[in-house]
């Protein structure tokens, strides 16, 4: 996998989602370079000149939303600041995770960095500060709209800088004022536009895209291969992953996925001791791996691209070019982000679907050798029989969670705003759908696993034999009923964890097999 830069230059460099989780993570330093901070420093300047002047600039010398056309005095223009921030902190709901949250504070950092803004130089400072030392506020997950900025969680986000709120501080949440007093810092005051510029911004929404873009990868990754698994246990045929095949069609993740699948099952005994089978066909959740896999790759190629322009765009309003030139428009509106979330996690649910099909099929009972619930003794013992209702429970709920967030408007800020993208809900739901993913896949590999077993002294391919061989040493074979939900988070913790899909590619390595990245690496990168 690509490494990532030991320094990050926020408001300059090309900002990806893996270089921000390497810096919410600790193995990548963000700074502020002197010439971005010139350019904080200047666009701050304007912003202070234009609130001393006379000509209205929204949010800057006016109210907000509705009260556009309210003028706010120059004496109350950093009064107007500190209210914006408290009575915008209006979110519910329990918290989001601390990751995310400071991803956000890396987010905003970067796109105010880019001097455009109006924030002050020393409040850039302590937001970096707060990311140095960990120090990540407490922010609901339940109240952002998605347009006008994620208002309300960026809110929440900001409020320990002015002394309010609560903070994550060593293991503990705490209120604002109590670590301020720890490392002797003062609140901030601040000035014209700074609260506005802080919660105008999608940060929550790209946020959660960016575990998502993440998450999903992984998932994808250890879906193909359980799937191999599958279709090695399942005495499924490869010829449907046939090179020539899929250059037919031609799709990137189609062609990408059979190409993985035919080097994890390259020189499988398994494999080709059917050879000469009278099956015609397996049922589409073997067949169509390379279809269904490879078109949810394609939406998270799609979400991935689309996260890079938004990492590395301004969404503040109003934009401020210079004394003469603010513009008052939609940057903050999250629609270009909701649209993609909500088309992922209907892809991350498919892998889920097709998953607990491959499942079900393991314990028909149909495939030689492989006996019926994946036990020799069934009656007494029920075998893999309910892990499966599990998976079904889950896909079930990721159905209910696929209706698009983005389909919905609803009116707020007395029709000032009367279209909002409901992208936050897009991305809670999306990195939900992908959670619930992560166990089913982990499922299907404790019963793949099961499976497999019972072909046996025939051997796997390389890359089965070494994974197969590692979940056996976390998860033994089962022979008769036992407790399996400790079992089963083991597997689960497997996929999570990316254990095998570092096992898959140190063994390709060794054996001069590739895994695709030179088909398609834009699938290996984020």
């Amino acid at each position: 996998m690509r490494e990532f830069p030991p320094l990050f230059n926020y408001g300059e460099d090309h900002l990806t989602a893996g270089i921000a989780l390497s810096i919410a993570r600790g193995t990548t330093q963000g700074v502020i370079s002197e010439s971005a901070r010139k350019r904080v420093r200047k666009s701050s300047q304007v912003v202070e000149n234009i609130g001393n002047g006379d000509k209205a600039v929204y949010g800057i010398n006016t109210g907000f939303g509705p009260l556009c056309t309210t003028m706010i005095s120059k004496e109350e223009t950093k009064i107007l600041q500190q209210n914006i921030l408290m009575s915008h902190a209006v979110g519910v709901g329990n918290p989001i995770p601390n990751e995310i949250a400071k991803l956000m504070l890396i987010l905003k950092v970067h796109a105010l960095s880019k001097g455009f803004s109006g924030v002050k130089e020393s409040t850039l400072d302590r937001i970096i500060w707060h990311i140095d030392n960990d120090v990540i506020p407490i922010v609901p997950s339940q109240g952002s709209v998605g347009a006008s900025g994620d208002l309300a969680p960026l809110s929440h986000l900001f409020l320990p800088l002015i002394g309010l709120g609560k903070v994550q501080y060593k293991n503990k949440t705490v209120p604002a004022e109590e670590f301020l007093s720890k490392e002797s810092l003062d609140p901030l005051t601040l000035g014209s536009k700074e609260g506005l510029g802080l919660i105008n911004g999608t940060q929550f929404i790209a946020a959660y895209a960016v575990s998502v873009v993440e998450k999903l990868q992984n998932v994808l990754a250890h879906a193909d291969i359980t799937g191999a698994m599958m279709i090695e246990a399942l005495l499924a045929s490869v010829k449907p992953f046939a090179k020539e095949l899929h250059e037919l069609r031609g799709y990137k993740g189609t062609q990408y996925v059979a190409a993985v699948v035919r080097a994890l099952l390259h020189e499988s005994e398994v494999v080709a001791s059917h050879a000469n089978c009278t099956r015609v066909q397996d049922p589409y959740s073997l067949r169509c791996i390379p279809q269904v896999h490879g078109a949810s790759r394609n939406s998270w190629l799609h979400l991935k691209e689309l996260l890079e322009v938004e990492l590395n765009s301004v969404t503040d309003n109003p934009i401020v070019f210079n004394e003469d030139h603010t513009i008052s428009g939609g940057n903050f509106h999250g629609q270009p982000m909701a649209l993609p979330l909500d088309y992922a996690c209907i892809a991350a649910a498919e892998i889920g679907n097709i998953s607990d099909r491959r499942i079900y099929l393991s314990l028909e009972g149909d495939t030689p050798d492989v006996p019926k619930l994946l036990l020799k003794e069934t009656g007494t013992n029920s075998g893999f029989m309910i892990p499966q209702y599990t998976t079904a429970a889950l896909v079930s709920e990721n159905k209910g969670l696929c209706f698009p967030a983005s389909a919905d408007s609803i009116p707020t800020s007395l029709g000032q705003e009367d279209h909002v993208s409901m992208g936050s809900i897009s991305g809670r739901k999306a990195l939900q759908v992908v959670e619930n993913v992560e166990k089913i896949i982990g499922i299907e590999l404790y019963c793949a696993a099961q499976a497999l077993d019972f072909h046996r002294p025939k051997k796997s391919s390389a890359i089965m034999a070494a994974i197969h061989d590692h979940v056996r040493s976390k998860i033994d074979h089962i022979e008769k009923d036992r407790i399996m939900y400790e079992e089963m988070d083991l597997a689960i913790n497997l996929i999570r964890g990316g254990e095998l899909l570092r096992i898959a590619n140190e063994v390709a390595d060794n054996n001069e097999l590739s895994l695709g990245e030179e088909l398609v690496s834009d699938f290996y990168y984020y």
